[in-house]
């Protein structure tokens, strides 16, 4: 077909100014193919373009290339072709052909209804839909970019295969939504991206990484990855078949926390940090020996600054590239499913850093966060606070957490500082935070926020847990969402630590008049389901280590430290402790350094580690220790008042199993001929003695058996006379049945 050239064809159209210099909200009212009668006009912008000729793929005479004209300086090229007729590219660069379809030529690509759900903050994979999907598109490969930005003038994708020039890739805008989209061909993963953005007052920001991204560079560079779409082949259903009985409120847990960087250094560089692979061949064995049935990972969503430790991250939806690619995270949990071991991610929905290539001020306007600083600022960290009364903010952090559930076969999220999500007054004093619109310091918002993410985990991937970090006696945290809870699995019994560490930093010849510490414990102890925590926060900021806080030499502090395990794990509740706990480290947790692995050579920390394996083992194969772990049936009294020998004794139960008794002696005298009540007469094997020469104790003991005889004693019928070693805890049970 022979075209006619008319000049309207070549003509500028309106609004061309703003387009060649980076302004134009539309850029597709003027790029792409616009059709004029028999023919399609085409217009393309490169600046920098030698030449671009456009290749016309004929059906029945073969393809055609046909000159378009330079638009004088404006880097505008203007072409025709018969209607309808395929087309793409040859540019001529100063030093190179490059070959490309036209990323104009392609209509609208995020369905409304995907739009739609956006805007309500209910579509629950955000991930498929927004960032940088790669994808075909006619029959053309690239990758298809959407971001939120309603309040821009101008978005732009830049990245290395435009040389970060935003006049280049300008998008389109779904106003509905305020979602800019582009298509750019030939485009694939390992692409490094960013967004710029031209305010509504027409500045440039400084370049933005993707909100959506599922890939970044490794900090401290910033740019977005284009991540791979491969689904990963995973191996571990065994796992998820049996993940709810796992995980169920009668299950024992005992979960391993740690910060994966810190763990252990690779070959002992202090410089180096462990990839994924490295991180699955050693802590995996490790924390099989040790008998851990979750780790606990410190935030490993993508963050700027190690110092955070992972709690200012950026990229909520890209495992940090420090360890390796999305790939090498997946075969990580997958590593640990096939070992049966869970894996539970620290998840931060309360705040953001204000790195400028970040969220903060991400359109030009406060979008992510609170324009009022006395709502969207925490002064504790110097972070922003995310607008959760925004849909698409509250839309935005579910769906990162149903990602990692789903896409990534996660057990579990812990949620970072709840409490200073449900306060509006959380450490502020008055005249600094704004009241809820019934004059009260609850955050209405976040409560909404929180039983809708709760909710969605519970619709979406039921088997999986969420657990709250909440410090304050907010009620009904684990109540399910339609009972008026928050609807959270656990709660982290921040309490109980206090409690507890308070009371076994006291000198032991006067916790007798301090019992109340702990005791108080046990009065609330059902009234969440809780996991008792000795986390990261314990042992960093000056604190000193765990065993640190231990009274008295250095055989009583390590007696102290089996004492304080071995009541923790009797104690109702599911249990966590942080590295370097287990085998009582003597110096403070560094994100800079690792655990005093060196140290294991002594046999006190070598015992230490040992009374947690056999810990572990009991907690899991005595069901009186965890099945009513959330249940006050599961436990009794049977001495709570001897302040005068500062000796307690409690019983767990677990219909159809064998009772099993708890004496805890908090102090360094040996009791003799104590006489205990329990339940049955006979045999009571001792099961454990954290004075055990094993552990580094002093062998003081019962040889291994108690008998108990008809003498009632503390509203039993029967009765054990013990030898309490100093500073230790028993663990009997009747000796008919090891179950």
């Amino acid at each position: 077909m022979r075209i006619r050239h008319d000049a309207a064809h070549y003509s500028l159209p309106k609004g061309v100014d703003d387009l060649v210099h980076g302004r134009s909200p539309d850029p597709f009212s003027i790029l792409g193919r616009h059709n004029m009668g028999k023919v399609d006009v085409i217009r393309v912008l490169y600046h920098d373009a030698a030449r671009v000729r456009l290749v016309v793929e004929r059906p029945r005479a073969g393809v055609m290339e046909r000159p378009m004209r330079r638009m004088g300086e404006t880097g505008l090229h203007i072409g025709t072709i018969p209607a309808g007729a395929r087309y793409h590219l040859k540019i001529q660069w100063a030093d190179a052909v490059e070959e490309t379809d036209d990323p104009y030529a392609f209509g609208l690509l995020v369905d409304e209804a995907d739009l739609h759900l956006f805007s309500e903050g209910r579509h629950p994979h955000l991930d498929r839909v927004m960032g940088a999907q790669p994808m075909v598109v006619g029959g053309t490969a690239g990758v298809r970019f959407a971001v939120w930005a309603p309040n821009a003038r101008r978005v732009s994708v830049i990245g290395d295969f435009n040389f970060w020039d935003g006049r280049r890739h300008p998008m389109r805008l779904r106003h509905g939504a305020g979602v800019w989209e582009l298509f750019i061909p030939g485009l694939g993963p390992g692409e490094r991206y960013k967004f710029e953005i031209m305010t509504r007052e027409g500045h440039i920001l400084p370049q933005k990484a993707d909100p959506f991204a599922r890939f970044a560079e490794r900090p401290p560079a910033t740019a977005s990855v284009i991540a791979s779409p491969a689904p990963f082949a995973w191996r571990d259903h065994d796992w998820m078949e049996q993940r709810t009985a796992r995980q169920a409120e009668d299950a024992p847990i005992t979960i391993y926390e740690l910060h994966v960087p810190s763990w252990r250094r690779p070959q002992g560089d202090p410089d180096r940090i462990m990839t994924w692979r490295e991180l699955a061949a050693e802590l995996i064995p490790y924390v099989m020996e040790a008998g851990f049935t979750h780790v606990e990972l410190m935030p490993v969503m993508e963050y700027p600054f190690g110092g955070s430790w992972g709690y200012q991250p950026l990229g909520l939806f890209a495992p940090s590239a420090r360890h390796g690619t999305p790939a090498d995270f997946a075969a990580f949990v997958d590593a640990c499913h096939s070992a049966g071991i869970g894996v539970i991610l620290d998840w931060v929905p309360a705040h953001f850093p204000n790195d400028v290539h970040g969220l903060v001020n991400f359109d030009g306007c406060a979008l992510y966060e609170h324009q009022d600083p006395r709502e969207g600022v925490h002064r504790d960290w110097n972070t922003h606070i995310y607008n959760l009364g925004r849909h698409e903010v509250r839309g935005f952090l579910i769906a990162s957490a149903l990602m990692w559930l789903e896409r990534f076969h996660i057990d579990g999220l812990r949620v970072d500082a709840v409490a200073s999500m449900l306060y509006r007054d959380y450490s502020r004093r008055d005249g600094e935070w704004i009241p809820n619109i019934h004059g009260g310091r609850e955050n209405l918002e976040a409560v909404a926020f929180l039983r809708q993410l709760n909710q969605a985990v519970r619709d979406t991937i039921p088997d999986a847990i969420t657990v709250a970090e909440e410090s304050t006696a907010w009620p009904g945290v684990t109540r399910p969402v339609e009972h008026g809870g928050l609807g959270f699995s656990y709660k982290w019994n921040m309490g109980w630590m206090h409690d507890s560490l308070r009371f076994f930093a006291r000198d032991p010849l006067w916790r007798g008049y301090h019992l109340p510490e702990i005791l108080f414990g046990l009065d609330y102890a059902f009234s969440e389901r809780f996991i008792l925590c000795l986390s990261h926060d314990e042992v960093t900021h000056g604190k000193g280590s765990l065993l640190s806080r231990m009274p008295g030499d250095n055989w009583q502090r390590h007696a102290n430290m089996r004492l304080f395990l071995a009541f923790m794990w009797a104690h109702p509740g599911k249990k966590l402790v942080f590295m370097g706990m287990e085998f009582a480290q003597e110096g403070e947790w560094s994100h800079d350094g690792q655990p005093e692995w060196h140290i294991l050579t002594d046999p006190f920390k070598s015992g230490t580690l040992r009374i947690v394996t056999d810990l572990n083992h009991m907690y899991r194969t005595l069901p009186a220790l965890h099945a009513r772990d959330c249940d006050p049936t599961g436990f009794a009294w049977v001495i709570g008042d001897d302040t005068a020998n500062t000796v307690l004794a409690w019983l767990r139960f677990a219909p159809g199993h064998v009772p099993v008794l708890v004496v805890l002696n908090m102090t360094p005298v040996v009791r003799h001929d104590y006489r205990v009540g329990v339940p049955v007469g006979g045999a009571w094997r001792e099961c454990l003695n954290s004075d055990a020469t094993e552990y580094g104790g002093s062998g003081v003991g019962n040889g291994g058996y108690a008998m108990a005889t008809d003498h009632a004693a503390h509203g039993h019928p029967c009765s054990c006379v013990l030898t309490l070693p100093p500073l230790a805890a028993l663990y009997l049970h009747p000796a008919g049945d090891g179950s």
